[in-house]
């Protein structure tokens, strides 16, 4: 059965990215378990979306019947990623970890998807997420070894996606990581390994 997946991407470093090297391989591994499938690509590092400000934030507080002109441009960029969102079966979400957290390219992205009455309500009991019935896979890179050891609590980057995806309704989540990049021991065998989790795992 054919899904819809999104593929956003967030690493500034092209194909030279392993971050984008592991979820090139999630989703190559995805069309061989769903045929036919349509991947949609976003690149954050080409096609940003603009960074929070206080005019758009009102804007998300303010009913769409009661827009201005302006606020209807506000809200358009994210109207499309919460549309793509919601569209998709499947999200695969490159994560270079930068100084122990996401890039501010995909902290711009979720600035823009969760939003009050779109992907999130409030209501007697607490918040509740409106996204739901999807599948997150995160393909996390890192120069450091964040799985376990001296630098796990050291990670800001799975522990906050975990929390901010649940907090929309996404709690089926899976991780791989090609870590250690940077350090002698482990960079040869880093990526290879991340592949080989990658392709034993039953998707």
């Amino acid at each position: 059965m054919s899904k819809k997946i999104l593929n956003i991407v967030t690493s500034i470093k092209g194909d030279a990215s392993f971050s984008n090297q592991l979820s090139n391989a999630v989703l190559e591994k995805l069309s061989r378990e769903y045929p036919g499938s349509n991947v949609q690509t976003f690149d954050l590092s080409k096609t940003p979306l603009p960074y929070l400000n206080e005019l758009q934030l009102n804007a998300f507080y303010t009913p769409e019947e009661a827009y201005t002109e302006a606020q209807v441009d506000f809200v358009k960029l994210s109207d499309e990623a919460i549309n793509d969102l919601l569209e998709a079966d499947i999200i695969v979400i490159g994560v270079p970890i930068y100084n122990f957290g996401i890039p501010a390219l995909l902290k711009g992205w979720i600035d823009q998807v969760a939003r009050p009455g779109k992907t999130f309500s409030y209501g007697e009991s607490g918040p509740k997420g409106l996204i739901t019935g999807k599948k997150v896979f995160l393909s996390v890179a890192s120069g450091a070894v964040f799985s376990d050891g001296p630098y796990k609590s050291y990670d800001f980057a799975e522990p906050y996606l975990r929390v901010v995806l649940s907090f929309l309704g996404i709690t089926d989540v899976t991780t791989f990581r090609v870590e250690g990049t940077a350090i002698p021991d482990f960079a040869e065998s880093a990526l290879p390994n991340a592949l080989a989790a990658v392709e034993e795992f039953t998707f």
